[in-house]
Parts: C-alpha cells; sequence; structure tokens
C-alpha cells in the first residue's frame, strides 16, 4: 500500500509539473516551444470540427472553422484546471488526506478556491494553498493570454484588409500590379507597399509561432486570409523582381526572403514537409502557361514588362521555389478561402500534424534565390 501511495504522490506531482509546464510554453515562454497538452486539445477540437464540416461548402466549412481557435482557447484552461486537479487528487491520496473521493473533493475545493473541505494539519494546508495559488495563476494567465492574442491579430489583420483595396478579394498579384499601373504608382510600389509588408512578416513569424493559435484564426470577411495575402505580395514582388521592365530593387528581394522565411518557421512548428534547399529549376505549383496567362493579363493593362519572357520565367520560378510548398501546404492547413496561386492548387491534402513531436529542422538552408543580373 506504501507503494501505492508514493506512486500517487510522484504522479501526481509529475502531472502538475507538466501541465504548469505548458501554461508556462503556450502563454509565456517567448519563442516556438511544443506543447503535448496544447497540440492534444486542439488538434481533438480540429479533428471534431473536419467531421462536422466533412464536405460541404467553403461558406459552411469557414462559418464552422472560424470557431475552432476560439472554442480550443476557451477549453485550453479548463484542461490545464483539471489535470492539475487529477495531480492534487493523487497527492492528497498519496499523503493520507483520505480516501479517493475525499482527496478528489479536497482538490477540487483548493484548486477553485471554495472553502468547504480543508484539512488543518500544516502539510496538507500547505498543499491547499499551493493549490489554490496555481488555480489563481490560471485565472491570471487566461486573462493575459487574450489580449495578447487578439492584439496579434489586430495587427495582421490591418494590412490584410488593405490588401483588399490594392489587390482585390481574393488577392491577386496581377491585378495589384495593374491596379498600381493604372494609378500611376508602379514605380513606387517599392517604396509604397513592400516594406510595410517586410515588417508584417517578421511580426506574423513571431506572433504566429509564439502564439500558434492565431493561425486558425480566420479573417472578419470570409474571402480574406493572412495566407492567400501573403502569397499575393510574395508574388507581387516576384514578380517584380523578374518579370515587370524597371530597375532591379533590393527591397523585392528582401521582401521575397523575409517572407518565405516567416512561412517557412511557421510551417516548422506544423510539421509542415518542405525541403529548406531547394534548386531554381526544381518544380513548383505554378505552371508556365499560367504564367504566361499572367503576363498577357499585364501586358494588355499597360504594365512594361521584359522581352525575354523565358528569362522572367526561370526568375519568377527562382524565387517561387523558397516558398511554394509552404505556402499552399499552410493554405490547406488553414482550409483558405480562394486565392490565385495558393489555395486554389488543390495538389495536397491538409498536412497532418504531429502530437508527440515537432519538426524542427530549421529553415535556414540555402535559397534557391535568383542569379543576379
Amino acid at each position: 500500500m506504501l507503494v501505492l501511495h508514493v506512486g500517487a504522490t510522484i504522479a501526481g506531482a509529475a502531472l502538475v509539473l507538466a501541465t504548469l509546464l505548458s501554461a508556462i510554453k503556450t502563454v509565456i515562454l517567448p519563442r516556438s516551444a511544443g506543447s503535448l497538452v496544447t497540440r492534444m486539445v486542439f488538434l481533438t477540437t480540429r479533428r471534431l470540427a473536419r467531421l462536422a464540416v466533412g464536405r460541404r461548402s467553403f461558406e459552411v466549412r469557414d462559418r464552422v472553422l472560424a470557431y475552432y481557435a476560439p472554442v480550443s482557447l476557451v477549453l485550453l484552461p479548463g484542461v490545464w484546471v483539471a489535470l492539475v486537479m487529477i495531480g492534487f487528487t493523487g497527492i492528497f491520496w498519496g499523503t493520507n488526506a483520505g480516501s479517493l473521493r475525499e482527496s478528489f473533493l479536497l482538490s477540487g475545493s483548493s484548486l477553485l478556491t471554495l472553502g468547504n473541505v480543508f484539512r488543518s494539519d500544516l502539510n496538507h494546508a500547505a498543499l491547499t494553498f499551493a493549490e489554490a495559488t496555481l488555480g489563481l495563476g490560471m485565472v491570471a494567465l487566461l486573462i493575459s493570454y487574450l489580449p495578447s492574442i487578439y492584439g496579434a491579430f489586430g495587427r495582421r489583420e490591418q494590412l490584410v484588409g488593405m490588401l483588399e483595396v490594392r489587390a482585390g478579394i481574393p488577392p491577386s498579384p496581377a491585378e495589384l500590379l495593374v491596379r498600381y499601373t493604372r494609378i500611376g504608382l508602379l514605380d513606387q510600389i517599392d517604396a509604397e507597399l513592400l516594406p510595410q509588408w517586410e515588417q508584417w512578416f517578421m511580426d506574423i513569424e513571431e506572433s504566429h509561432t509564439t502564439l500558434p493559435a492565431l493561425v486558425f484564426f480566420r479573417s472578419p470577411q470570409p474571402e480574406r486570409s493572412w495566407v492567400t495575402a501573403a502569397g499575393c505580395v510574395l508574388d507581387t514582388a516576384a514578380l517584380m523582381s523578374s518579370t515587370v521592365d524597371k530597375p532591379h530593387n533590393a527591397v523585392e528581394d528582401l521582401l521575397i526572403r523575409s517572407g518565405f522565411f516567416a512561412l517557412r518557421r511557421i510551417a516548422d512548428y506544423f510539421n509542415v514537409v518542405y525541403d529548406p534547399t531547394p534548386q531554381p529549376d526544381d518544380p513548383i505549383t505554378v505552371t508556365r502557361r499560367e504564367f504566361d496567362l499572367v503576363c498577357v493579363e499585364l501586358a494588355a493593362a499597360g504594365v512594361p514588362l521584359r522581352a525575354d519572357r523565358d528569362r522572367a520565367w526561370r526568375d519568377f520560378a527562382g524565387w517561387r521555389v523558397n516558398y511554394d510548398t509552404v505556402l499552399v501546404q499552410l493554405a490547406a492547413l488553414v482550409d483558405a478561402p480562394p486565392g490565385r496561386w495558393s489555395s486554389d492548387r488543390g495538389l495536397i491534402t491538409p498536412p497532418k500534424p504531429k502530437i508527440w513531436r515537432m519538426n524542427r529542422r530549421g529553415a535556414g538552408g540555402r535559397p534557391a534565390d535568383r542569379a543576379p543580373r
């Protein structure tokens, strides 16, 4: 019997410690860190949401999946509280606070600060106070967690909404370049648009890896998505660098690099498989025919294009290969609305994040940058 009590005490303490570490990793730690409890909650809710929507229309899927991340966040503190309660039940039973039923009631009363069950001896009183402090700490973590998430969500959506004015909805790199040409600002796009998005990519790299629930927060408008917006801006910069007839500007190169590094690091958290060192001539999901059709569209709108179309295609593909796989797979992961050259590819099924480990393969390999002119 002594062995059972000792084992229950150790197991309960380990469960409480693991739950506390999960809360710290999820809410406080300022870096990407996997938490089994958090991932289990989100994956379970995700499977239920996917089961509910099945193969229904995008409108139905969007309405249901809009609740997925918020509901998971609401459930997460409840799971933490339940695990702490179970852990302290084992500790109280293992330290002879009473029967298993009495230990459970004492644990629940202490954690929820009800005070209807109490032990006056010093050891159990100290455990009661410690559990009550943890319960209050869980509430404080939740209060601090939600404002951080919605603050990052607001920053993300500000530029995503702004892109609708410039690139239409769903956003299209061709539409963006045509509109800037019509209003006479094509030569200012590098200074007016791209620097903001470079900062945006740096922001989502930090926020969407330290607060990964943000990845699944859907935009207020069903037709918008942070993934399709990212793809539109990256393709615009790639077209500007490779195809539009103008002097080369390194701002475009920096934007693309910041973009694909950000998307890769977000993809790393969800164990998305991609080649970190692609070659410039590796295949991409955009076909040469699609590229040529966009060039025809741009030329018809008066956008100046380079005469060597073959060279333009090679340069565009050399940039696109760096973010092609992660962009398309992230679009599938979040079930993004239709977007040109991102969520419209339909070539893969949504990736299945693994529960037990994270893909720590970094995105720091040699990218397939376009060769200097």
